[in-house]
């Protein structure tokens, strides 16, 4: 089921969206080869809980009742698809790319962020991934208004993905956010042009 939030409790996912987007431009800012993982993970608790009223929303967290997630953060490592624990003995490598997928649940209300990184120099394909999949959010960003259709949204991604020579994960969708870690609406990073659930 969508929650649809009031004013005042999208304020305060925005706030929740603020700490975690200082946090997670840290974060991104300290990758460099010769740095672990876990580093990483430590220093996104650490300046998570410097923010009063703000803590981890992936630490401990139990998808569909499996165990608790043992970190803050996400470090999926070039081949990596998402959802990779960070690791002391990780360490990241000139012409890595790393994924840094982040939550912070600020009051009870939960906002979660990704982000794709160059470690040092990185190759001219690695670095057109990054480029294409930062402008087909761009693109997709400015189609949103109430009454598009879920699969606009989702094609939108598809058609800038596939036009530059890349294919789309099917596996696994974004999600919305709120006052749980993961909510309704499920958003693929596909679609049909005008098939799925209207946005409000």
């Amino acid at each position: 089921m969508i929650h649809i939030y009031s004013e005042k409790e999208i304020e305060m996912i925005k706030k929740s969206g603020n700490i975690l987007s200082a946090v997670l431009n840290l974060v991104a800012q300290a990758v460099r080869p010769g740095v672990s993982t876990l580093f990483l993970d430590q220093l996104a608790e650490k300046e998570i809980r410097a923010h009063a009223g703000a803590k981890p929303a992936f630490l401990g967290h139990r998808d569909r009742g499996g165990k608790p997630y043992p970190a803050s953060l996400c470090t999926s490592v070039n081949e990596d698809l998402v959802h990779c624990i960070p690791k002391e003995n990780q360490t990241l490598l000139e012409g890595d790319i790393v994924g840094l997928d982040l939550g912070v649940n600020f009051q009870g209300y939960f906002s979660d962020m990704a982000v794709t990184v160059g470690v040092g120099g990185i190759s001219r394909e690695a670095k057109k991934l990054i480029q294409v999949t930062e402008e087909s959010l761009e693109k997709t960003l400015k189609i949103l208004r109430p009454g598009l259709a879920m699969g606009d949204v989702g094609y939108s991604i598809q058609a800038r993905a596939e036009k530059a020579g890349f294919s789309v994960i099917r596996d696994l969708v974004g999600h919305g956010v709120g006052l749980h870690v993961h909510e309704d609406p499920q958003v693929p990073n596909y679609g049909v042009p005008g098939q799925g659930i209207a946005l409000q």
